[in-house]
């Protein structure tokens, strides 16, 4: 399974941007997306899930009324849409998968991708 993480630019504060994952084969009939990022000098932190078997969808704090995330199953594909960015928001940004678990943590996650760079300015 690979994970493929696009999108990620140099925006304004306040620009939005749309982070795509495409997912190269779905194993399970049901799984968790997570999007992550990591910050320089922070550790890696959740941002959003997706339970694609109960449609439910988490979004961290940090992101709460500004993101929100999606899929287009014919793609393969889940997206991060990110509208009134801040300067804090400048990360690299990754997608993960897993079978369940708790969203926010990163144990459950099998795969990742390589990440896609988001700066704010």
């Amino acid at each position: 399974v690979q994970l493929v993480e696009s999108g990620g630019e140099s925006v304004q504060a306040g620009g939005s941007l749309r982070l795509s994952c495409e997912i190269s084969l779905y194993i399970y009939s049901s799984y968790c997306m997570g999007w992550f990022r990591q910050a320089p000098g922070k550790e890696r932190a959740a941002v959003a899930a997706h339970y694609t078997g109960t449609a439910t969808k988490y979004v961290a704090d940090s992101g709460k009324g500004r993101f929100t995330i999606s899929e287009d199953k014919t793609k393969h594909t889940y997206y991060l849409q990110m509208f009134n960015l801040k300067p804090e928001d400048t990360a690299m940004y990754y997608c993960a998968a897993s079978r369940g678990g708790v969203w926010f943590e990163e144990t459950p996650y099998m795969y990742w991708g390589r990440g896609t760079q988001v700066t704010v300015s």
